[in-house]
């Protein structure tokens, strides 16, 4: 026998040797992901997250109550319960019995209610030491029961997901708890309440089919594997190798599954900060997402833009596709408080040309949706010019529908020469999309604001401008086609553009003089500092006034709103 003894834990967690020397004093742990072995010390003093290559180790689920509830504040429910081989299924009464011993726990999840930074919350954490997670009867009876507590309560629902899938040994009765526990969560949402889940590694199987991904806001820690079907039974059915980083945490993100990536240094941080704002309330001074209206990123130097005059309406529309532009982005980041992104249309991808998320301005939460340009070229190319895919919009119709759940007006920020033409937009059912947005914001029961920041082009912007009140900046431009367009297609000559920027009389001032735009915020000659202050004073005030009207009075005001355009227009023969 050597000096020093290893243990290996089954779960790919990490490989433990005892210094037989100093066993108290010198337990090192090798990482899974860089293979370096480090004190295990310093791993416990990183909430088990390797302080090298950032690779984080599973925790039970005891463990992950202890570090994400605040310090006595929670109190268990149904922890009695336990699993009972009713099947007489081979050899699983050994299994129970061993996975008790090994755990302390009579099942795979704990249950119960908390604090977290404050915020009353139900809670449960899932426990890969107990059968790797497995979800059997006693598992989706005690998730269920802390749903239906929960909404009797009127309290959110936090929850830590870790799971192999259903359990075997309980055969049919363990899909069931799919079903049952959708059905909760269901019941929880009509309930208007917040259902906020965590994917942890590995959530795989029945769990994700059901509870894991049906959360108002899904976050994940890095690298956490997150599938349905594990890549061993992939790899078994294609008989192909899959591609690094495939089914990982990053992958949802951009496959649009998942909210946000973030570490577990930051977990209690964010989850405290997010149900602050589905509370209604502004998170506190700490708060991970408050902006602190520094320069933004990607601004070429600190020297302040100025908007300059322009000599016609072509000369506008120049200006809008300029790059010294403030976009969208730095508007919302120079004007609110702060911003919390989340990601994806939960169908296809998240698309980078349309920035989503939940922000605040002195006492006021709201849902904002913004179409981004970029200002660089390499960010320009990555926000596909600002040119929408149809995930993008269905990214936007996914935030408005929350916003509407939980009382939020809707601020959106349209700049964009269109909707995105290309096969794979068309494939996907761009005109499909737009179409939604259109119906979706039409009788949406919560307040929207829509302003035209740059350039409005045609169905791409109008699927974001259906609002209460529609403003423009004095230097942007909303047509039905550009300028180049109408003249190709009318004259045959793109250089008569600017003729047609004229006759198409798509300047903020020709838009509010035809009813079309409620109002114009002046910008020329401002920095982008002063145009943020002085647009969110504008929203502001129209949130103000739309803020006392009743969900019916609303969406009535809308309607004849747009039912009006061009009425007026119209002489009967």
């Amino acid at each position: 026998m050597s000096k020093r003894e290893k243990s290996v834990n089954a779960l790919e967690g990490p490989v433990t040797e005892i210094s037989a020397e100093f066993p108290e004093r010198h337990i090192l742990v090798k990482c899974p992901g860089c293979k370096r072995v480090i004190e295990q010390a310093k791993f416990a003093e990183n909430l088990d997250v390797c302080p090298r290559c950032g690779r984080h180790l599973r925790v039970s689920g005891r463990k992950r109550m202890r570090i994400t509830v605040d310090a006595g504040s929670f109190e268990e429910w149904d922890a009695a319960l336990a699993a009972t081989d009713f099947l007489e299924f081979p050899g699983y009464a050994e299994k129970l019995a061993d996975a008790r011993e090994k755990s302390h726990e009579n099942d795979a999840v704990v249950c119960g209610r908390g604090t977290i930074g404050g915020h009353e919350a139900a809670l449960f954490f899932m426990n890969a030491d107990f059968m790797m997670g497995s979800m059997g009867s006693v598992v989706g009876e005690k998730i269920c029961r802390t749903f239906e507590r929960a909404t009797e309560l009127g309290l959110p629902v936090v929850g830590f997901t870790v799971s192999g899938g259903a359990r075997m040994q309980e055969g049919t009765t363990s899909l069931m708890q799919m079903a049952k526990v959708s059905a909760a969560v269901r019941r929880h949402s009509e309930a208007g309440l917040l259902y906020l889940t965590v994917l942890t590694d590995p959530t795989t199987g029945g769990v994700t089919a059901s509870f894991a991904m049906e959360g108002d806001v899904i976050l994940a820690e890095p690298g956490a594997l997150v599938a349905f079907a594990g890549p061993r039974v992939i790899e078994q059915t294609t008989h192909k190798r899959l591609p690094a980083g495939f089914q990982r945490s990053e992958f949802l993100v951009e496959h649009g599954f998942c909210d946000l990536i973030v570490e577990r240094k930051d977990m209690v941080a964010t989850i405290s900060e997010l149900l602050a704002l589905h509370e209604g309330k502004v998170p506190g001074p700490l708060a991970p997402h408050r902006l602190t209206h520094e320069e933004p990123r990607g601004r070429r130097g600190n020297r302040p833009k100025r908007v300059q005059e322009p000599a016609g309406a072509y000369d506008i529309v120049k200006l809008t596709r300029s790059a010294d532009r403030a976009t969208a982005l730095e508007l919302i980041e120079r004007s609110l408080d702060g911003f919390v992104e989340l990601h994806g249309d939960r169908l296809y991808a998240d698309d980078p040309a349309i920035v989503a998320g939940i922000g605040w301005k002195g006492d006021r939460v709201l849902t904002v949706v913004a179409i981004e340009r970029g200002n660089s070229t390499k960010e320009r190319v990555r926000r596909n010019f600002g040119m929408a895919h149809p995930e993008g919009y269905r990214k936007a119709q996914r935030l408005m529908r929350q916003a509407e759940k939980f009382g939020r007006p809707v601020l959106c920020l349209v700049d964009t020469s269109g909707a995105y033409c290309g096969i794979g937009a068309e494939e996907r059912g761009q005109g499909e999309a737009i179409a939604s947005s259109l119906v979706e914001m039409s009788g949406l029961a919560t307040p929207i604001v829509s302003v035209i920041v740059g350039e409005g082009g045609s169905g791409g912007a109008l699927a974001l401008a259906v609002a209460d009140r529609i403003l423009m900046l004095g230097s942007a431009a909303y047509s039905v086609v550009s300028p180049e367009g109408c003249a190709s297609i009318l004259w045959k000559d793109t250089k008569r553009a600017d003729e047609a920027a004229e006759a198409l009389r798509i300047t903020a001032s020709d838009l509010a003089e035809l009813g079309l735009a409620d109002a114009v915020v002046p910008d020329l000659g401002l920095t982008h500092a002063e145009i943020a202050h002085d647009l969110m004073r504008e929203v502001e005030l129209a949130l103000d006034e739309l803020t006392g009207l009743t969900a019916e009075e609303l969406v009535s005001r809308r309607y004849d709103k747009f039912r009006a355009m061009g009425g007026n227009r119209i002489c009967s023969r």
